[in-house]
């Protein structure tokens, strides 16, 4: 069986999300949003090329309505499924006050290998891991990617509690909530504690996230929003020839977003449009939108979910993605938009 080139892959995951930053009628919004187009070719990249020997299409299981999300045993890996993820994004602020941007996405994916192989060696998993740094004083964003197989206690997505580590990525859940985030890349490091402040936020009809027209295009989703971060980063070297900036300990706020589904999104869909905003009264609001190929959207959907708990749910058609400035890549001539007005609400 063949598995698609590195190359193609760190191409797909060199332009995974950006953290933009807005405002909401003057809240002083912190916001984390995300073009998640190359992102969809993330939960692509896996496929493997069907052989003689394992000519019978895979099995996955399936999301549906009936399954709510109990936490914290889904807060772990859920390897029935085809394609999983780990996303968090946030803000920091170093002791001289300078924002930091950064991003974390660990992936797991079933790629459909023969279960009857009994090789240590089998592909049945593969673990990808994405993070990314953005520091004004750098100018460009700077980001690392890992692939493996899951195997040898090397690469792994543990079920029942959040435990995935790559290599010496890693990200785990402890008893009390906080999650543990180690990356050291190629030019920066993250050391971060992830303190939840606020319960879960359970995406859709109790953990069912419709994506598609179709019930089937869905996946089971929750959110951690209002996460307090501490810890220390390594910045990367500003200027040709110099070194590493040393660990500045850093302060912030983050969101965390875990999903899992086996379905692709519609064949219609060329890109996703997602916002995860941590409001300064303490509100959370995500929103997303599945954008067709004349740009409408194909689905959509939020909630907000105010400071006292309560929880309001938007539809598609009171939900809305307009790009107000892009940004068009010198590689590939695609542009993506780098501020956005989101609104919520009947129009």
């Amino acid at each position: 069986m063949g598995v698609l080139p590195l190359e193609r892959i760190r191409d797909a995951m060199r332009t995974i999300p950006r953290s933009l930053s807005l405002s909401r009628h003057g809240l002083g919004t912190c916001a984390h949003g995300v073009n998640r187009q190359r992102m969809l070719g993330l939960l692509c990249v896996v496929a493997l090329t069907a052989s003689n020997a394992f000519a019978a299409a895979p099995q996955f299981a399936a999301v549906t309505p009936d399954h709510a999300i109990a936490l914290p045993q889904d807060s772990g890996a859920h390897p029935a499924f085809r394609t999983e993820w780990w996303y968090a994004t946030g803000w920091l602020t170093t002791p001289d006050n300078q924002p930091i941007g950064f991003q974390i996405t660990f992936f797991r994916s079933a790629t459909g290998h023969d279960s009857a192989d009994p090789s240590a060696f089998a592909p049945s998993q593969l673990i990808i891991a994405h993070a990314a740094l953005s520091d004004p004083a750098l100018g460009h964003l700077a980001h690392d990617q890992r692939i493996a197989r899951e195997g040898f206690d090397l690469a792994y997505a543990k079920p029942a509690n959040t435990d995935v580590k790559l290599d010496t990525w890693k990200i785990v859940r402890a008893d009390d909530g906080h999650y543990n985030v180690t990356i050291d890349a190629n030019g920066f490091s993250l050391h971060l504690v992830l303190t939840p402040s606020q319960a879960p936020l359970i995406q859709g009809e109790r953990g069912y996230s419709r994506k598609g027209p179709r019930p089937e295009q869905a996946s089971y989703y929750y959110s951690e929003p209002q996460l307090r971060v501490s810890g220390s980063v390594v910045r990367p070297a500003v200027g040709a020839g110099s070194s590493s900036r040393g660990d500045t300990a850093v302060t912030g706020m983050a969101w965390l977003d875990h999903e899992w589904s086996s379905t692709l999104l519609d064949a219609n869909a060329v890109g996703w449009d997602w916002l995860g905003a941590n409001l300064a009264d303490g509100s959370a609001l995500m929103a997303f939108k599945v954008r067709s190929r004349d740009g409408h959207a194909m689905w959509a959907h939020a909630a907000l979910r105010q400071p006292d708990g309560q929880v309001t749910q938007f539809s598609r058609d009171e939900v809305d993605f307009t790009p107000v400035r892009t940004w068009r890549s010198p590689r590939t001539n695609t542009s993506y938009p780098v501020s956005m007005s989101v609104k919520t609400g009947p129009r």
